[in-house]
């Protein structure tokens, strides 16, 4: 039998990660020693015996063999926290393609090292009578510290540290002195920094009882959690129809079993209201994780979670990577969106890698969004998940109106500001009923398209059925199969002059607004209006409360938030992610638009919603107008179908960077004929190599190759074999590679 290494890791903590310890594995072993399970191993010249945890694998020997000590056994006590975490690192490495160390790095929560803060109590550690001599002797010698220090001790027996310091004016050597004649000890107890809301007044939150709709949902799931083998669920629900009634349902089973629960958000914006809602339903069983915490906070609601002091936590994509102990559900709401997905390596997304370690725990995992993601009502369609519907608003409310306003009618008489004739009566029409506005830029997706403004023609790529990309070069340019033309001065449809892409912001829509509308309240929410770490939660609850009469903003204002006094939603420019060059831009574009008109007309007043768009006959904004995601996926699966875009087949990239344009031109066109000839076969879809969207960033050219193929399996085996082959081949040595699975 072949001779077997083990990577072993000694101590989880971000500095010794960087440093592991090969050791053999033993031939009785062998079987048994899988990534991420922990063993005893001799460490070190004396041989004393300590814990590890397997991280890798190989048959390559680092050093000599005959130096390499042996594994001594495997802990059979259960896997750990850290061994089911550092399994699905191990997963997510070769799921996504990303070095064992980067993926150790984004799932164990060791990130930032900081010092445990505590408090500090001062409490009277012998009998009042006697204490008394001491009081009467410091008197006596005007000792006026001591004095007042155990005069307070002796009236309140317990003093916190800071107060005495504060208030009381008393010295470390003051206390000192007390301590060592036993008058006073001192007791100390971990202070958790808590970024959940101080004070938060629990006692507003009426439970509303479930509706028949919502309590069939929750009936459903439960009865697939009792299957032998429960598959994801996911909720259709249309906006406003409950879905986060249904979530806290299901969370009170779970915490009734003694497990805990991951909500996974989209979008640090949505955290104000979401951890609201959650604290004030289950206190301060709740906590929240996500990239705007401070160290000191991170650090410590990783700390409570693993000790289980939390069961409920909230955030984004890492907050998926809770070390809880005992893991029972992982919910994930608005689950189609982007945010969900790793943009850096390992390119992992949420949806998948939380399926994965619901499957490695034995958590149950749930999905919910109005318009799911094509690829998961796909596997709800064809019963890879259980699939669940909510069909009508909570407490009877309907949908809002939805008007489409085509831009190009408006262009004709004469309007060209950025607010159609409709649009502009009906804020006018809010504002004088004192009811609220939201104004949504798509501006996701915008790319550098190029578009005619008389008939909404967009210059697209012949071969891809996307949009090209104009260069400054003066070149249109698909980014997919590499096709390229001149740039057009005139529309090749109708003539007209009137070409180019969209440049409108949110800042120039502001100042807009407030010359149309003078002595409306406007609030902007946007990258530029929220840098800093509680901007988000500031802006949403001062709109809220009714201190401003619109706002305006990007794709971060429509998605979940609930403003009963919000009857009008203006989409702007429908078109922007229409148009991008991405063959997900009419799902994108759905989207956004089925979140945006969602959010009017939520309380007991009716919605309207208006539309602005070149394309009125486009099945997105028909399928948006109408609220119907049915008819939306229908058409979309039959383009995916016919044009073998996921869920039909599995894509992958292989991305490119490096300085040397040239140089990265010649590794990845080495890329794709190694491809070629290590799978020769007809089925194998290779696109590219091209130029990314963006081609050059900070002086690094970008490329990027396509693959695509029935089989994901498939996939990942050639992106293993280009690994190897990167790997040993001189001519990669400062080209940067990463694989994407979710393109």
């Amino acid at each position: 039998m072949s001779r077997i290494y083990a990577d072993i890791i000694v101590d989880i903590s971000q500095e010794k990660l960087d440093k592991s310890f090969q050791y053999e594995i033993p031939e009785e072993l062998q079987g048994q020693v899988e990534i991420g399970k922990r063993v005893r191993i001799p460490f070190g010249n004396g041989g004393r015996e300590l814990t590890g945890y397997v991280i890798g694998l190989s048959e390559e020997p680092k050093i000599e063999p005959d130096r390499i000590k042996a594994i001594l056994a495997v802990e059979d006590r259960g896997m750990e926290i850290e061994s089911r975490l550092i399994s699905l690192a191990g997963w997510i490495a070769r799921q996504y393609g990303s070095t064992m160390n980067q993926a150790l790095k984004t799932v164990l929560p060791v990130k930032e090292k900081e010092t445990a803060k505590e408090k500090r109590y001062l409490c009277l550690a012998a009998p009042e009578e006697a204490c008394i001599p001491f009081l009467e002797e410091y008197r006596r010698k005007h000792y006026k510290a001591k004095e007042r220090l155990l005069q307070a001790l002796m009236e309140k027996k317990t003093l916190e540290y800071t107060y005495a310091a504060a208030e009381l004016k008393i010295t470390a050597s003051v206390i000192r002195g007390l301590e060592e004649k036993g008058l006073l000890k001192i007791e100390r107890e971990r202070d958790y920094r808590n970024p959940v809301f101080k004070g938060e007044d629990r006692k507003n939150l009426e439970i509303s009882p479930l509706s028949p709709a919502q309590k069939e949902v929750c009936r459903e799931i439960f009865a697939e959690w009792e299957t032998e083998h429960p598959r994801p669920c996911l909720i259709k629900g249309v906006t406003g129809s409950g879905k986060t009634e249904v979530y806290m349902e299901l969370i009170t089973h779970v915490l009734e079993q003694g497990q805990q629960v991951i909500v996974l958000i989209p979008e640090i914006a949505l955290t104000y209201q979401n951890v609201s809602r959650f604290y004030r339903r289950f206190g301060d069983c709740v906590s929240l994780i996500n990239s705007r915490l401070s160290k000191g906070e991170r650090f410590d609601q990783f700390e409570r979670a693993k000790k289980g002091e939390v069961s409920i936590v909230i955030g984004p994509r890492s907050a998926l990577f809770t070390p809880f102990p005992n893991l029972g559900l992982i919910l994930i709401d608005e689950e189609h969106e982007d945010s969900y997905k790793s943009e850096k390596t390992p390119c992992y997304h949420a949806r998948e890698t939380a399926i994965r370690r619901g499957e490695m725990e034995g958590a149950h995992v749930v999905l919910g969004s109005a318009s799911p993601s094509v690829e998961s009502y796909y596997k709800g369609k064809t019963g890879e998940y259980k699939l669940l519907y909510l069909e009508e608003r909570y407490g009877g409310s309907r949908l809002p109106q939805v008007f489409v306003v085509d831009l190009k009618e408006e262009l004709k008489t004469g309007n060209r500001s950025m607010f159609s004739s409709v649009l502009t009566e009906k804020i006018r029409d809010r504002l004088q009923r004192k009811e609220q506005v939201m104004l949504f830029l798509n501006r996701r997706g915008y790319t550098g398209f190029v578009s005619c403004r008389s008939c909404g023609h967009v210059m697209k790529c012949p071969h891809c059925d996307v949009s090209l990309t104009s260069h400054r070069n003066g070149r249109l340019i698909c980014h997919y199969c590499g096709y390229e033309t001149w740039d057009v001065s005139k529309c090749p449809v109708c003539g007209s002059p009137y070409i180019g892409g969209f440049k409108a912001g949110t800042q120039q829509i502001e100042v807009l607004l407030q010359k149309s509308f003078p002595g409306a309240g406007v609030l902007r929410m946007d990258a530029d209006t929220t840098k800093k770490k509680d901007d988000h939660e500031k802006i949403l609850a001062a709109f809220a409360r009714g201190e401003a009469d619109i706002l305006i903003g990007t794709q971060m204002i429509v998605k979940g938030h609930d403003f009963p006094n919000v009857t009008l939603v203006g989409a702007l420019a429908a078109d922007l992610s229409l148009c991008s060059e991405d063959y997900r831009a009419a799902e994108k574009t759905f989207q956004l638009l089925l979140q945006a008109v969602g959010r009017a007309g939520r309380g007991q007043r009716a919605g309207e919603a208006v539309i602005q768009t070149y394309h009125p006959e486009h099945y997105s904004i028909l399928a948006a107008q109408t609220q119907n995601y049915e008819d939306f996926y229908q058409q979309e699966i039959r383009y995916r179908m016919l044009m073998d875009y996921p869920p039909a087949a599995a894509m992958a990239a292989v991305r490119g960077a490096c300085t040397d344009e040239a140089l990265l031109k010649e590794a990845m066109s080495y890329c794709r004929k190694y491809v070629k000839r290590i799978y020769p076969k007809e089925d194998l879809v290779l696109i590219g190599p091209a130029p990314e969207t963006v081609s050059k960033v900070q002086d690094y050219y970008k490329m990027v190759l396509y693959m695509r193929h029935k089989d994901r399996e498939i996939l990942v085996k050639l992106k293993d074999a280009l690994e190897k082959y990167i790997a040993v081949n001189k001519g990669f040595q400062n080209i940067y590679i990463q694989f994407d699975f979710n393109v």
